[in-house]
């Protein structure tokens, strides 16, 4: 049986965007995503309506979402409008066009952007404790967020696309603190981040990553310190566009509102007092889906559920990658929770490469790990997890680039050890069940231990041999077979 898709349509201020999202309900994989840059709240300020060439835009946009919807069979269609359709004198029209399509548009207040916002940050860092700030084309919500839940919120109308007549009125910096301050939001963020969402800012991102050569093109748990956005503000002031477009990835139509998201994130991170900002890939839709998870599935690790679907998908034995983690597991007792589940998830993962060329096995399964799309983990975790997978398919450190910039050369060890320990278990087994059920690998003190019983030293051969020695020689012991 398919698993339900859902689409989300998402009318916003500056953009329209279609997910289709199908898979776990935890964490479903994202099957197609289009956006369209309508700039409804572009003239806001001056008219307090939608102009008509985005008005065109956005019927477009939505009579064609509405047929790719159909077209794929959604099981539901969820459209929703936020601040621009919100505020608009002619939102209603926009509303009965959709409707026309056959999409029932869902009218978000700022309450709701702010707690959708919210759960999203929540869906990929589960642990997240600080301020949400989703910036739009037509406000900016605030969220406070800790413990796994939603506090505290507020919505503020200082998106992109009103800054230029927010800027008209002179005193901006000081404007937007006494906003925030009026509504008690003054030291909120003192030694927290602040997670920053909305398209804006992710291109912000993007810019800094270049400027500063990042390693690692991954937006999702990037981090920019205050100097940072100071800087960057200062940078776009008058930056010619033509040398933003050199940028990898960085949307043509995201340009405009460059300089607009680097000044109001300058702008509010003194008030807020927040340490540090980091990237959330995920916002408003994603948060829409995880509002909906029952408190046992909300409490599901998202690295986890995503390596685990990855694997059922892709790997020869989909039942497998538990049963090997479990198996390996007392050799690194000492691990802590954070990396055992990174552990967990390179075991999950660690049979999806087998269908390669052989010769490309170890590329795929860097790849896979460093540049695959998983939340909850970072760019130390991603190294890791790509070295694990890379030693389990046969490679030896050193480590190509980007590995050893991303994670110390501890951790890369140690993640050597989980990739040797892994190529043991599935050459010992064959990739199947019972012969891991039947032995047991232990660190002693002065040896790896593999016990097996008489009956399966069949299982023997040179191969099982060298792997297990090669993964005492990891472990810094000896290695020895003993029977039961």
């Amino acid at each position: 049986m398919n698993t339900p898709r859902t689409a989300i349509i998402d009318i916003g201020s500056n953009s329209i965007r279609l997910v289709v999202y199908q898979g776990p309900r935890r964490l479903p994989a994202i099957l197609f995503n289009e956006k369209v840059l309508a700039g409804l709240g572009r003239s806001l300020a001056q008219t307090g309506s939608i102009d008509a060439q985005a008005l065109a835009l956005a019927t477009t946009a939505l009579t064609r979402f509405a047929a790719l919807a159909r077209e794929m069979e959604c099981d539901e269609v969820r459209t929703v409008a936020t601040a621009a359709v919100r505020d608009a004198s002619n939102g209603g029209v926009l509303i009965e066009r959709a409707a026309a399509a056959g999409l029932d548009v869902e009218l978000l207040s700022g309450e709701d952007e702010a707690y959708a916002a919210g759960h999203g940050v929540l869906s990929a860092f589960p642990d997240a404790n600080g301020i949400v700030g989703d910036l739009g084309g037509g406000s900016l919500e605030l969220v406070r967020v800790a413990n796994g839940a939603v506090h505290q919120h507020a919505s503020f109308p200082f998106g992109v696309l009103r800054l230029a007549a927010l800027k008209a009125k002179g005193g901006f910096d000081r404007r937007i603190a006494k906003a925030l301050s009026d509504a008690g939001w003054s030291g909120a963020g003192v030694e927290r981040p602040l997670y920053l969402v909305g398209g804006s800012w992710r291109s912000l991102a993007r810019v800094d990553m270049y400027d500063c050569h990042y390693p690692l093109p991954i937006l999702h748990g990037y981090r920019m310190s205050r100097v940072r956005i100071d800087s960057l503000r200062a940078r776009l002031s008058d930056a010619d566009k033509a040398s933003l477009r050199v940028i990898p990835h960085l949307s043509s139509g995201r340009i405009p509102t460059l300089s607009a998201g680097a000044d109001i994130l300058a702008a509010i991170l003194p008030v807020l007092a927040a340490t540090e900002t980091i990237v959330s890939a995920f916002g408003l839709r994603e948060g829409l889906l995880h509002r909906r998870l029952s408190p046992e599935e909300a409490a599901q690790d998202p690295l986890i559920v995503a390596a685990r679907e990855e694997g059922q998908l892709l790997g020869r034995f989909p039942e497998h990658g538990d049963l090997i983690d479990r198996w390996i597991a007392p050799l690194f007792d000492n691990d802590a929770p954070s990396d055992a589940r990174l552990r967990q998830a390179a075991c999950l993962l660690a049979d999806t490469s087998w269908r390669a060329n052989p010769e490309f096995r170890v590329e795929l399964g860097i790849e896979t790990a460093l540049h695959g799309n998983w939340v909850g983990v970072d760019a130390r975790g991603r190294a890791m997890m790509a070295v694990a997978l890379a030693a389990s398919l046969g490679a030896q450190s050193p480590y190509p680039a980007p590995l050893p910039h991303l994670a110390s050369a501890a951790d890369l060890a140690r993640a050597t050890g989980w990739g040797l320990a892994i190529r043991l278990a599935q050459r010992l087994s064959g990739g199947v069940a019972a012969p891991l059920k039947r032995t047991t690998l232990a660190r002693r003190t002065d040896a790896i231990e593999l016990r097996w019983n008489h009956e399966d030293r069949a299982l023997a051969g040179e191969a099982v041999e060298k792997r297990l020695k090669a993964l005492g020689n990891a472990l810094g012991l000896p290695a020895r077979v003993t029977a039961a």
